[in-house]
């Protein structure tokens, strides 16, 4: 227990120099007030996978709309759901999910372009010979990125090609992936291309290591694609928080962003549950190289693993959950106090929003708000009141 404690207050100091910075509101020499500085949201997004029937159901519909700014579809994307039949394209529940994300304001990834596992691909793709392979490949990147173009943030471009080879082997082309990668870049430019996988993060699976993975990485730049994100998905059981750490310091040299793109964290016991989550959370919020967290669903009766929910069916918020809603409100910060001797209010601050209401010795209030961004660590954001 001690370990973790000690652990904990390793994360806590990590995460002080990752996600914060220090602030000077400036009011003016002579000038006397008090300040009470207040965050808004916090800069760095949470998200949820999402599919046709949940977003209909009223209790995963509050919880997803009060914390959560990203989302992705579970299966209405990937390729044998929009064509599960040859030249039968499907777009309709994609695009019913997109238009429910427009109403919310949510920001979404493209999951996923292709599946380079064997068992995830349809049995007409299976069946076709090298040539229309290669011509069915074009046409599902050209009619599902164009149709899409400028709406998706993230795409998955070939998932689990950690563990899959299934269109290099059939093509018998090994810059095959790396075409994929350009060629989704051609048709919409503005998306970060990931790559996605799983068990990178656990350290126990020798097809998946952290090295493996960033070789792969290497390797695709080598090929003229520009990767944009890594992915790990995060489906953890057990966690060890030395062992994520370590995967994530790995992956972080590569340079490029990392996202856990899939979490959930499945453990029968729900205060277990809880315990297992918050070592994922902060280890993966205390990384420098960690830009986001999707969690792969979170209410009972909804999610791919069991035993993983945050939220009850009846919209009890469940320890695991209350865990995920402390550490959020854990990483926003709130201050108040009295302006010093030179008119200036110092804090440190989380990135994000803010609201700042100062009240002077005339009672008279003002109020203003402003966005601490990542900057350089060793200089203080100054944020000028004196004209607000």
């Amino acid at each position: 227990q001690t370990d973790r404690e000690a652990r904990f207050r390793q994360l806590k100091d990590k995460t002080d120099q990752a996600r914060k910075r220090d602030v000077i509101l400036k009011l003016g020499a002579g000038a006397a007030a008090s300040v009470r500085v207040v965050q808004l949201d916090n800069a760095f997004p949470f998200g949820t996978c999402i599919n046709t029937s949940v977003i209909h159901n009223p209790v995963f519909l509050d919880f997803f709309t009060n914390h959560f700014d990203w989302a992705v579809f579970e299966n209405e994307l990937k390729w044998y759901h929009t064509e599960a039949q040859q030249g039968q394209l499907n777009y309709a529940d994609a695009d019913a999910l997109l238009a429910f994300c427009d109403r919310q304001g949510k920001h979404v990834r493209g999951h996923c372009v292709f599946w380079s596992v064997d068992g995830d691909v349809q049995q007409w793709v299976k069946n076709l010979n090298r040539d229309q392979l290669r011509s069915a490949m074009q046409s599902r990147l050209e009619g599902l990125v164009s149709r899409y173009a400028g709406r998706f943030k993230h795409y998955d471009v070939n998932n689990e090609m950690l563990h899959g080879r299934f269109f290099r082997d059939r093509l018998g082309d090994e810059d095959i992936p790396a075409y994929m990668f350009k060629e989704v870049a051609r048709l919409d430019p503005e998306p970060a291309l990931f790559v996605n996988d799983y068990n990178v993060e656990r350290g126990n699976d020798p097809n998946a290591t952290p090295e493996k993975y960033a070789k792969q990485v290497a390797w695709l730049q080598g090929r003229g694609a520009v990767v944009g994100g890594i992915g790990l998905q995060g489906h953890v059981q057990n966690p060890v928080g030395e062992v994520i750490g370590a995967a994530i310091d790995r992956l972080a040299k590569t340079g490029v962003p990392i996202w856990f793109t899939e979490l959930d964290v499945p453990e029968y016991n729900v205060s277990l549950r809880a315990k297992d989550l918050e070592v994922v959370l902060r280890e993966a919020y205390a990384h420098p190289a960690v830009e986001g967290i999707v969690f792969w669903g979170f209410l009972q009766g909804t999610m791919w693993r069991e035993n993983a929910w945050l939220v009850d069916a009846d919209g009890t918020v469940n320890e695991a959950g209350q865990m995920f809603l402390n550490l959020q409100r854990e990483w926003k910060t709130d201050a108040r106090g009295n302006v010093d001797g030179d008119g200036d209010f110092k804090f440190r601050g989380f990135y994000g929003r803010y609201v700042v209401e100062v009240t002077t010795a005339t009672g008279k209030q003002m109020l203003k708000t402003f966005t601490v961004e990542k900057g350089d660590n060793n200089t203080a954001l100054l944020v000028d009141l004196a004209d607000a």
